[in-house]
């Protein structure tokens, strides 16, 4: 799939390359740790923006609104054993991420390209990248060893997409630069997490009692 237009204007194209979903639930953190690592790892031409979009959700329009092209990295629910990845393009992005929502980030990202859809301002060429997550319930917790291996693939599908779709090569850094904050960055997230027995795994203690004792 390419851009419409003449084959100069795919070297002009504003790409955005957004990872989505949320870092303190295991899997769901897959979308932002990728676009970390290749942002960490990656330079690109100023076309190019690569950007950790989280849980914003509507926050997120004025960003699309600018792009041209949009590259969505997420853990998605294939269905599939984990660790299996899939890309969609076009019209399949908002169908997959409306069927297959896992969570409210999806529910809010699905909103987002809808109102882009609504007010005429939607990216021309959507491209969905996801990983089938292996864990969601562990609060607090990193990525599995299952999924957290398809980071590297994951960036080569990207840097794939954006040299055979829109004719963008990215360049290896000399240094890592970090697109996270130190404190939420992959590897100090993950080295400092309290131990099962100093920490609750699957949410907050207190809302969990509370709950329980309503079914009871």
């Amino acid at each position: 799939m390419e851009l419409a237009g003449n084959e100069g204007s795919r070297g002009t194209a504003q790409i955005l390359v957004l990872g989505i979903g949320n870092i303190l639930w295991a899997d769901e953190g897959f979308g932002v740790r990728t676009v970390e690592r290749l942002s960490a790892d990656w330079r690109f031409p100023d076309t190019v923006t690569v950007m950790d979009g989280g849980t914003q959700g509507l926050y997120l329009l004025p960003h699309l609104e600018c792009a041209d092209a949009l590259i969505v990295v997420d853990a998605i629910d294939y269905g599939l054993p984990p660790g299996s990845s899939r890309v969609f393009h076009g019209d399949d992005v908002p169908a997959f991420l409306g069927a297959k929502k896992m969570s409210l980030h999806q529910t809010g990202f699905q909103e987002v390209l809808a109102s882009a859809m609504l007010l005429g301002r939607c990216p021309q060429d959507l491209i969905l990248v996801g990983v089938q997550p292996e864990c969601l319930e562990d609060y607090g917790g990193g990525l599995t060893d299952t999924v957290a291996a398809q980071v590297a693939p994951t960036i080569e599908i990207i840097l794939t997409l954006l040299r055979d779709e829109f004719g963008v090569e990215g360049t290896r850094r000399d240094a890592a630069a970090d697109l996270a904050a130190p404190a939420i960055a992959r590897d100090a997230y993950e080295g400092g997490r309290p131990s099962s027995d100093e920490a609750c795994r699957i949410g907050d203690p207190r809302i969990l009692a509370a709950l329980s004792a309503g079914q009871a």
